[in-house]
């Protein structure tokens, strides 16, 4: 598997607040409704770019309105739009994110946010965090590429390739075509 993508690597989020935001519209969705919903944030509530973009919003553009205004642009359940306010709340009051800060801790902070479970906080380790040992083991793409197994099985199959999950993790995602 490794041999047929040389080279290729875990790819990382630059901002913390945008990937956690990310990650929570991602969860149980596919890729493509995952940056559908991504894309309804930034033109619902992101701010005036150059050249015609659009930044991603603060938390606190997050916070302001409603959650059925945040719900009905982004066109997620409630739950889901709920686990984005936690977010911008959480942000909001001062988390902090940071790829040279303690894994662990951070791990436990995230799962701390109503919402967030292992599959987000290890998604965030492995796509912000650069946790190197970080694997979602509840990701459908991930147990589908290992023939379907159960998220306990693709946890135990990954202990194999421990310290280096996350790369093993990338492979299996471009070996269904999913980066």
């Amino acid at each position: 598997m490794v041999a047929a993508r040389p080279g290729l690597r875990a790819t990382q989020y630059p901002e913390p607040f945008e990937a956690a935001v990310m990650a929570v519209l991602g969860q149980q969705v596919s890729v493509a409704a995952a940056r559908t919903f991504g894309g309804r944030v930034v033109t619902a509530f992101g701010g005036e770019g150059e050249w015609g973009l659009r930044s991603f919003p603060t938390p606190a553009a997050l916070l302001a309105g409603p959650i059925e205004e945040l719900r009905a642009a982004i066109g997620v359940t409630r739950a889901r739009a709920a686990t984005v306010r936690a977010v911008a709340a959480a942000f909001a009051d001062g988390l902090v994110l940071d790829r040279a800060g303690d894994l662990a801790e951070q791990r436990r902070l995230l799962l701390a946010i109503p919402g967030i479970g292992p599959w987000t906080a290890d998604y965030l380790g492995l796509r912000l965090l650069g946790d190197p040992d970080a694997f979602p083991a509840g990701d459908l793409v991930l147990r589908r590429a290992l023939g379907g197994i159960s998220t306990a099985a693709a946890d135990a199959a990954s202990q194999a390739w421990r310290p280096h999950r996350a790369h093993a993790a990338f492979h299996l995602w471009a070996s269904t075509g999913a980066v």
